[in-house]
């Protein structure tokens, strides 16, 4: 049987430890993860996918007032996942980049796989 050296663990443990993400960019990944832990935020960010949308749009696809749409969307923007463009006295919502929709959509096809074992 071979035994697995505690000493080229812990240099291949040292290695990974200084690739690690750190202390700041760890935190703002977890508010991310936290703000699209919300279904109605997750419904409005997949609305976007479909294209920039104004509130009142918005309201209509998620079955919500304008007030509680415009409430969640300030939270997306103040994350950077959307941003706000004004025309007159109309506001319409875009995702901020392309970043945003890879991360709904890889995290659809993740939910989606079906039954392979991930053991």
């Amino acid at each position: 049987m071979l035994m697995y050296s505690c000493v080229v663990a812990l240099r291949a443990l040292s290695d990974v430890r200084t690739r690690l993400l750190g202390g700041r960019l760890v935190e703002s990944i977890a508010d991310v993860f936290s703000l699209l832990g919300d279904p109605t935020r997750v419904r409005l960010v997949d609305a976007l996918t479909h294209g920039e949308r104004c509130v009142s749009d918005l309201a209509t696809l998620v079955g919500l007032s304008e007030s509680a749409v415009s409430h969640q969307l300030r939270l997306l923007r103040a994350a950077r996942l959307v941003r706000v463009r004004r025309s007159g006295r109309q506001a319409y919502y875009a995702l901020d980049d392309h970043h945003v929709v890879g991360l709904i959509h890889d995290t659809r096809k993740h939910v989606e796989e079906d039954g392979e074992s991930h053991e």
